[in-house]
């Protein structure tokens, strides 16, 4: 039976319209993880302390809260990236930015010198909120570039935003950063009379931070830093054929090692774990070739494997039999920006991260997940 013209125009139609809704679900669908995670990561991790001060529970206890610097500078990027589609105002940035100023650390013999780096970790005790001296660079670092990137998202409040990461950039020049080195110290505390003053943290090496801090602030310092602290990364990702660095690294302004089991927190210390898990997340949007090298380096590694798990040795044995978000979501994030790198298989692999609702009990897998969200997505 020949079909009539009418029904061979609906039958357009409808084509038609099936086809715009799935073009929308396929573009939709990134914008809705980011909002969904944004969202649920904020309920979960953002405690409201007063009207205008709140900060990022990383004890994964609503009922033992504990903050940490690290913690608040994941906080006010990833509420500048929601505020880049709407979801956050200046005024949820402002609530954790307060946080913040109101726990800056003091430096000096007798801690008399006020700074703008913040203080590690806040915690209650007995009751009472207190607060341990010493910062941690990571923490500053985040602090900084979500300061830089608020000045473009919410102009009125520019001039401020500015101000604060200035001085805030300068006392991290002051205070965390070696110049025999060339590289940023783990904190103020890591002085030149300290034995830690030769020690890097590899996921503190954030090439495009450094970019827009000298752009920013034209202190010729930010590109020493950057240089130096590539490439001790490229010397450590080129001793094991894995391309894997570890958590922290004895260096010297030509040379890197990694350090013993022990010698700063745990005894992966010298293994890719918990903090180098995070190099490929820094290193994703460089287009640096030192970085673009080391992050291939990497991928090539991750892309050879079946499941990519918690950690690893710096020859590739694996730490431990699970999959992590904390591991799998900074990949994800790194391979997105990098699709023409050939790993795919990992792009679709390392998705796994938003099958399913961001955990409520784990603040460190949630909140790098939400990074690779709301910046892999794009």
């Amino acid at each position: 039976m020949r079909l009539s013209k009418f029904t061979w125009f609906l039958v357009a139609v409808i084509t038609i319209i099936y086809t715009a809704i799935f073009i929308v679900i396929r573009v939709q669908n990134p914008h809705h993880i980011q909002a969904t995670s944004y969202q649920q990561w904020r309920k979960t991790y953002v405690i409201k302390q007063s009207a205008n001060r709140s900060f990022v529970n990383t004890s994964n206890q609503r009922s033992k809260p504990v903050a940490l610097s690290e913690g608040q500078g994941y906080g006010l990027y990833i509420t500048a990236a929601a505020g880049q589609h709407g979801w956050a105002s200046s005024r949820d940035f402002d609530q954790l930015l307060n946080y913040y100023l109101a726990h800056r650390d003091r430096v000096g013999e007798n801690h008399q010198t006020q700074t703008y780096l913040m203080k590690w970790r806040q915690y209650q005790k007995k009751g009472h909120w207190v607060s341990d001296i010493n910062s941690a660079t990571d923490g500053d670092l985040f602090i900084a570039m979500a300061l830089h990137q608020a000045t473009q998202i919410w102009p009125k409040r520019a001039a401020y935003y500015r101000n604060l990461e200035h001085h805030l950039t300068n006392d991290i020049l002051a205070y965390e950063y070696n110049p025999q080195t060339k590289a940023l110290t783990v904190g103020d505390w890591a002085t030149s009379k300290s034995k830690y003053y030769r020690l890097m943290r590899t996921s503190d090496v954030a090439p495009t931070f450094f970019d827009a801090f000298y752009h920013s602030s034209h202190d010729p310092r930010w590109r020493t830093v950057k240089n130096g602290m590539l490439d001790r990364l490229a010397d450590l990702s080129v001793q094991h054929q894995t391309g894997l660095v570890p958590d922290f690294a004895w260096i010297t302004a030509d040379s890197a090692k990694p350090v013993k089991p022990w010698t700063v927190a745990s005894e992966n210390d010298g293994n890719y774990s918990a903090n180098a898990c995070r190099v490929p997340m820094m290193l994703a949007a460089s287009k640096d070739p030192r970085a673009q090298k080391t992050l291939s380096r990497m991928m090539r590694f991750f892309s050879h494997r079946t499941h990519v798990t918690a950690g690893y040795t710096l020859t590739g044995q694996q730490l431990n039999h699970y999959q992590s978000a904390s591991f799998s979501a900074p990949i994800f994030e790194a391979v997105s920006f990098n699709r023409n790198h050939g790993y795919d298989n990992l792009f679709s692999s390392q998705k796994f991260v938003f099958s399913k609702p961001l955990p409520k009990d784990n603040y460190y897998d949630a909140t790098l997940t939400t990074i690779a969200a709301m910046e892999g997505m794009n």
